[in-house]
């Protein structure tokens, strides 16, 4: 077997039609297929060579919130990469200026902002450090504080913003 990635991500949401305007208006994402009477919608990232990277699919207004990690089995997030820290920079204010931004994290081989969609469901918006200055980070989970403006000053220096 050879895997060579993730390709796509599918979610039941309570509005396909309204998580697939939060994923267009606030990550950039655009529709591929949409069904008429909202049924679902699959979007592409804006970057992405895939026919679709994430698709919702509606199950009602009266569907509760998701319990994964309370108690329950469950995704905790998927993580949508850009390719630089000014991209990731320009996330934040868009993640924030939507309400959605719940956190930020320096995982030493990534630079990390979480946020929550209209449903409440967490995802990651990251910018994966290029392998040769992973150094000791490489072998170890860390979570600090992200300090965006100080990482993007650090790899200005070494050409990588």
């Amino acid at each position: 077997m050879h895997i060579t990635g993730m390709n796509h991500v599918v979610l039941y949401v309570r509005d396909a039609r309204r998580s697939a305007a939060f994923y267009e208006d606030v990550l950039g994402f655009s529709r591929v297929i949409d069904h008429p009477a909202g049924a679902f919608a699959f979007l592409r990232a804006p970057r992405s060579e895939n026919h679709h990277d994430i698709a919702f699919f509606s199950v009602g207004d009266n569907a509760g919130p998701s319990t994964a990690g309370l108690g329950a089995v469950g995704m905790y997030h998927c993580a949508w990469e850009v390719s630089t820290l000014e991209a990731l920079a320009d996330m934040r204010q868009r993640l924030q200026q939507a309400g959605a931004l719940v956190g930020a994290s320096d995982h030493g081989c990534n630079k990390s902002l979480y946020a929550k969609d209209p449903d409440g469901l967490e995802f990651e918006v990251m910018w994966l450090v290029p392998s040769e200055h992973w150094g000791d980070d490489e072998n170890q989970a860390i979570v600090e504080p992200l300090n965006l403006p100080a990482e993007q000053r650090r790899f200005a220096k070494v050409g990588l913003q």
